[in-house]
């Protein structure tokens, strides 16, 4: 990391041709990553990413250079360079570096240094024994370990100046199952913002086993039909269709242009009474975590939508100034090559009342999406696509057979508002969120919830 004088030398140099704020991103990331592939490690991997990205505001625009030669010299020279491309006179600054409290969201019991590399095999095979045995049907297994840890420094002109360690691990099976030149997978991968321990809280057998079910489930299920009926999306990663569908346009980035479906919506209903919707990066250990975003400020819960009503967006210091508004603690960026921007941290539909059986049983006939894929959604309208990937059909209150190649597709505030039931069984699922600042970790979460009516995309055209 940089002392003091470098930093305060650096940020004088990026307002050396004006500009009215300037910010300085360190980081020092340690990854390691082992793969397995029908039993043999395929890929075993370690690697650091080191560089500081500095960035200059100019009202409401910016500009952006990064570098990973951290030596005085350079940074007061890129920062010069970065400059550069203002017109103005320079703004001359004395800092006063603040010591602030931060609050330890994700406490760290075991760093992956202290842990053997045997050990983490031990796990990989143990996952794939359990993944590879669960049927004869199950041709291929792929297990994944990941471990991170990332040493980030924020200062600014304003006077901040903060560190902040970050500790992520993932497991990930995915089982492909084989019948009569037909395949299908399953896949399951938990993480959280936690050491070592991590592992001795869940169960890699049964991360395999689980993945296995969903990859044999599929190769015998049958093609969905096509139509519009209620839909039943299950609890845990069933979160990524708010996050995609909703999310993203409660993003400051879009918000701010005016290109999101939410934009000069606060206060208005724009869902069903039923739901509230929080993104909350102070959840202990959870994927999504950190203690400060990358722009230096304090995490916290953020409530998007209470009982329908919009109350909040994610906002970024940026696109806070283009709004008038105040950050929400949302800055989020992959590393210090990209910029930041608001992006979500763990996001969720809040607990409803009814239970899972009550949702199944006063459903007559539709679609129950236990497990959803990936998909796609157009902020600025709204409008999405999500591939099912594990999906039953309801009849008569009852989950009948099993359903592959099923895609929902409707508007996220439209299905906001058509949400009839919302469970008693949130739960949380891990991702990664790709948009113009990087990949991130984000946790994605719901209860079981219920949409009246949405279009579902099916090979069969046969009624349920």
């Amino acid at each position: 990391m940089l002392n003091n004088n470098i930093v305060e030398n650096v940020l004088n140099a990026a307002l050396s041709r004006g500009g009215d704020f300037a910010e300085i991103f360190v980081e020092d990331k340690m990854s390691g990553n082992i793969k397995l592939i029908g039993g043999l490690i395929e890929n075993n991997s370690s690697g650091r990413d080191y560089g500081v990205g500095i960035r200059i505001f100019d009202k409401f625009n910016y500009i952006y250079a990064y570098t990973n030669d951290s030596s005085q010299e350079n940074l007061i020279r890129l920062a010069k360079k970065a400059a550069a491309a203002l017109e103005g006179s320079k703004l001359d600054i004395k800092l006063s570096f603040m010591k602030y409290n931060v609050s330890n969201n994700n406490p760290i019991e075991k760093v992956f240094s202290s842990v053997p590399k045997g050990q983490k095999v031990e796990l990989l095979k143990r996952a794939y024994d359990a993944a590879s045995n669960y049927d004869s049907i199950i041709s291929q297994v792929i297990v994944n370990y990941y471990e991170e840890e990332q040493k980030v420094l924020v200062a600014n002109t304003e006077g901040l100046y903060l560190t902040d360690n970050r500790t992520r691990t993932r497991f990930s099976v995915n089982s492909v199952a084989s019948k009569d030149g037909k395949m299908e997978r399953g896949y399951y991968a938990p993480g959280a913002s936690m050491g070592f321990e991590f592992y001795e809280k869940i169960n890699v057998q049964d991360i395999g086993r689980e993945a296995s079910r969903i990859a044999k489930n599929n190769i015998f299920a049958e093609h969905c039909p096509s139509g519009t009926m209620p839909v039943i999306i299950d609890n845990g990663f069933g979160g990524v269709l708010f996050h995609e569908a909703c999310g993203h346009g409660l993003e400051a980035s879009f918000v701010s242009k005016g290109t999101s479906a939410f934009t000069n919506k606060l206060g208005q209903l724009v869902a069903s009474p039923l739901i509230t919707a929080i993104d909350d990066g102070t959840i202990a250990n959870a994927w999504g975590t950190t203690n400060i975003d990358d722009e230096g400020t304090s995490t916290q819960k953020n409530i998007l939508i209470e009982k329908g009503v919009l109350k909040s967006y994610l906002i970024d210091k940026l696109n806070g100034r283009r709004m008038g508004m105040n950050t929400t603690g949302s800055a989020r960026r992959q590393s210090y090559k990209y910029p930041p921007t608001s992006r979500m941290n763990n996001t969720y539909i809040g607990s409803g009342d009814s239970t899972l059986e009550e949702i199944i049983s006063s459903t007559e006939s539709g679609l129950y999406a236990k497990n959803l894929g990936g998909g796609s959604v157009n902020p600025a309208t709204g409008n999405f696509n999500f591939v099912v990937l594990e999906g039953y059909l309801v009849k008569n209150g009852r989950i009948s057979k099993a359903v592959r190649g099923a895609t929902i597709v409707g508007n996220g505030i439209k299905v906001l508002g058509l949400i009839d039931m919302v469970g008693n069984n949130l739960a949380l699922g891990q991702g990664m969120c790709g948009s113009s600042s990087g990949s991130l970790a984000v946790n994605v979460g719901q209860p079981t919830i219920r949409v009246k009516q949405l279009t579902v995309g099916g090979r069969d055209g046969g009624a349920i």
